[in-house]
Formats: C-alpha cells, structure tokens, sequence
C-alpha cells in the first residue's frame, strides 16, 4: 500500500487521523508516517498487516477472533 493509498482509504473512511489510529491500534504520529511515507527522512513503509486491518475494516471487520469451528467437527475431535 503506498501512502497516497492509504491516505485515500482513511479519507474514503471519513476518518481523522486520531480516527484512523484508534481503529488501526496505532499513535496519530505513525499515522502521519504512513501518509508521509517517510519518518526523520527515511523511507517509511506500511507493512502488509497494516494494509489487511485497513481490508477489514472497510469490509466492517473491527475484530477477529478466529476461524469458527464447525460444530459437527469439533465434536469429532
């Protein structure tokens, strides 16, 4: 995900930056690093768990907590 991107998602979300780190479980500044794409003038990158939780929670996704079991087989077991 390149920051212009996720920028674009947070705004699409119509979330503030503060938003966009309390669902995300991250601080507003690493936020702005994302959109940046930098920090102190380094490259900055969004890793890839970022860019699924951004998936998800535009999929309504707040939380997971694993696979449901189907009862059938978890009686099996």
């Amino acid at each position: 995900m390149k920051p212009s991107e996720f920028k674009a998602w947070r705004k699409l979300m119509k979330m503030t930056q503060k938003d966009a780190a309390s669902a995300l479980g991250l601080k507003s500044r690493i936020i702005q690093y994302y959109e940046k794409g930098e920090r102190n003038g380094e490259k900055f990158a969004i890793p890839k768990a970022i860019e699924l939780a951004c998936y998800a929670l535009t999929l309504g996704v707040e939380s997971y907590s694993g696979p449901e079991l189907d009862k059938k087989k978890a009686k099996k077991k």
